[in-house]
């Protein structure tokens, strides 16, 4: 089992960014697909962006070319870097881990970390 520990929300204006983290314990973590989900309130999780093991990149269509995805296995975390940002991007920002990207299964999910995106 592998625990996730998001980390690097927070408040900011439009047009700004921010860049969260999750660091994963356990040392398979360089076999996961890992992802970032997020839910705003009312709404239903959405897949934000994944990358694989062999770190291809997958991103939700109002993602591509604001956001960037990564992982650095050695130090066993994964970020998303966030830019442009948007009011609508206002969310709880969930990690997740996967045995590939696209599997309907989870090994684990982080607590979250609220992203507000406010004048």
């Amino acid at each position: 089992q592998v625990q996730l520990v998001e980390s690097g929300g927070g408040l900011v204006q439009p047009g700004g960014s921010l860049r969260p983290s999750c660091a994963a314990s356990g040392s398979i973590f360089r076999t996961y697909a890992m992802g970032w989900y997020r839910q705003a309130p009312g709404k239903k999780r959405e897949l934000v962006a994944a990358i694989s093991s062999a770190g291809s990149t997958t991103y939700a269509d109002s993602m591509k070319g604001r956001f960037t995805i990564s992982r650095d296995n050695a130090k066993r975390t994964v970020y998303l870097q966030m830019n442009s940002l948007k009011p609508e991007d206002t969310a709880v920002y969930y990690c997740n881990a996967r045995l590939r990207v696209g599997s309907p299964t989870s090994v684990s999910w982080g607590q979250g970390t609220q992203v507000t995106v406010s004048l």
